[in-house]
């Protein structure tokens, strides 16, 4: 890593500290653990928590069911509030519409649960147990 006298050090940082401010990652070791894991790439190749990153890479980044591909515009260690953190970034137009794509299948999944009743009420149990003639 860079000394911080030397000019590069504003221009990279760790891959777990960059994730945290850019609010991908609630804390910087779940950052560092998703790293560890598999779940996030730069440029294409699995890295390790303390790789640097830098302006123009490219990161995918698994997080549950979702997944970002975005492009470094700023390095920053703090964090930030939310908008000020979506600068940092530019997430790639196909990144965009899968996920958008995935959360409405989501709610599609959601509304299709709701309209089969879900579970049985008491009452609903005790009128099929009457109808099935099953006893108590």
């Amino acid at each position: 890593m860079a000394h911080r006298d030397d000019p590069t050090a504003e221009n990279e940082l760790r891959l777990d500290k960059w994730l945290w401010a850019a609010r991908f990652f609630k804390t910087r070791s779940v950052a560092a653990e998703a790293i560890g894991g598999g779940k996030v790439h730069v440029n294409g190749q699995r890295v390790k928590p303390a790789r640097a990153v830098r302006l123009g890479d490219r990161l995918e980044i698994q997080r549950g069911e979702e997944r970002f591909e975005v492009v470094v515009q700023m390095i920053n260690d703090r964090r930030r509030p939310a908008v000020e953190a979506q600068a940092l970034y530019q997430e790639t137009p196909e990144s965009i519409e899968r996920r958008e794509r995935l959360a409405e299948e989501r709610r599609l999944r959601q509304v299709a649960r709701a309209e089969s009743g879900g579970r049985p009420s008491k009452r609903d149990r005790r009128r099929l147990r009457d109808v099935l003639g099953k006893a108590r």
